[in-house]
């Protein structure tokens, strides 16, 4: 299925594309008295988290919580068959309007070129980007200045970039999803800034997962 559906990726934005309202989301998997974590086998529950942040005003718009049975089994590479019905059941949630979303997985930086932030954002019709984490390929590591940035490359072909958004802090690698191409990846990445080495959407939702993980370990 992700070799039929990576064809089907647009690796360019929408014409005139300048997103306002930009998503984040991320999902975890708590379970009452235990870590929360994405790649624990026997979770039952997969809880995720849509945050839209304002890009002109630098705040929150809105944030919705979604939590779902897990219907499918741990499989590195295959996140987006684990996470994906809990991501989407987010994204729907909310009523604030949203054109792009920034997701802590992989776009065209996955072994078939077809990661989370490319099968969501055909699922969705959405402009996806993702940054944070490695799947694949190598990249030297970049000035310590924010900013500053290096190829991702995997098998010969550039499929990222690994990108400083703060001084001195690891960067994050920034890959192109559905409706994406790199360089606006990466421009909305920094845009995204808050200060944190995380943009800052995908960072609330982060924390909004932590949070209802920490209440699940809680018994709350």
């Amino acid at each position: 299925m992700q070799r039929e559906l990576a064809g089907q990726v647009v690796g360019t934005p929408p014409e005139g594309f300048e997103p306002r309202f930009v998503a984040g989301v991320d999902a975890a998997f708590p379970r009452s008295g235990g870590a929360r974590a994405r790649g624990r086998g026997d979770a039952r529950e997969c809880a995720a988290a849509a945050v839209v942040w304002d890009l002109v005003e630098s705040r929150v718009v809105e944030e919705r919580i979604v939590r779902l049975p897990v219907t499918f089994p741990y499989v590195p590479g295959l996140l987006s068959f684990r996470e994906g019905p809990a991501v989407l059941a987010a994204l729907a949630a909310l009523d604030s309007p949203v054109e792009c979303v920034l997701c802590d997985g992989q776009g065209r930086a996955h072994p078939l070129r077809f990661g989370l932030a490319c099968h969501l954002g055909l699922l969705a019709g959405l402009p996806f980007g993702c940054a944070k984490s490695r799947l694949v390929g190598e990249a030297e590591p970049p000035g310590s200045r924010r900013g500053e940035r290096s190829p991702l490359v995997h098998r010969g072909e550039r499929v990222g970039t690994a990108l400083r958004t703060r001084d001195g802090v690891r960067p994050v690698f920034v890959s192109a999803g559905h409706l994406m191409d790199l360089p606006t990846a990466e421009r909305i990445v920094f845009r995204c800034g808050g200060g944190y080495r995380l943009p800052e959407p995908t960072r609330r939702a982060d924390a909004a997962v932590g949070r209802v993980s920490k209440a699940s370990a809680g018994g709350g």
